[in-house]
């Protein structure tokens, strides 16, 4: 009788051990699924981005706002922003824009210079990079640093 019982015992925790491993391969194909559906909608948004940035009316009023974040982030009285060359006049029009609403805001003058020596890749799809006036601290307000920043909080 007590080899019976043994016998049902370890039967029952055969099974066990059985459903464990398909419930665990069941969640491992269940994340595999997730990831691949993120990893495909990044590479959407990538895509999308690259057509923000053509559409200069868009890209304009985006372009301002990165750079006023960058500027409240940072709180520094001398910056450098780096942007793509082709992005210049537009950043320009964002500095002229956003230094009076700065000023007003944070009641301090802010001293804002392009780096005309360091541009950032034209392979990216646009924004900016701010650093205070040192260079250590930096601000990454491009794009595809928004992006992976949205990908992590996933």
């Amino acid at each position: 009788m007590e080899y019976y019982e043994k016998k049902e015992k370890q039967i029952e925790q055969q099974k066990k051990i059985q459903m464990s491993n398909l419930m665990n391969q069941a969640r491992l194909k269940v994340l595999k699924a997730r990831d691949d559906l993120i990893a495909d909608l990044l590479n959407e948004a990538r895509q999308r981005l690259a057509k923000i940035a053509k559409d200069p009316a868009r890209y304009q009023t985006l372009m301002e706002g990165l750079v006023l974040q960058g500027f409240y982030q940072l709180l520094e009285p001398v910056v450098t922003i780096r942007c793509r060359k082709q992005d210049i006049p537009m950043l320009k029009a964002a500095i002229q824009k956003n230094i009076p609403i700065y000023k007003s805001a944070v009641k301090k003058d802010i001293d804002v210079r392009i780096d005309q020596n360091n541009f950032l890749s034209a392979d990216i799809s646009g924004g900016v990079e701010i650093y205070n006036q040192d260079g250590k601290i930096k601000v990454s307000n491009t794009l595809e640093s928004r992006l992976d920043l949205m990908a992590q909080q996933v």
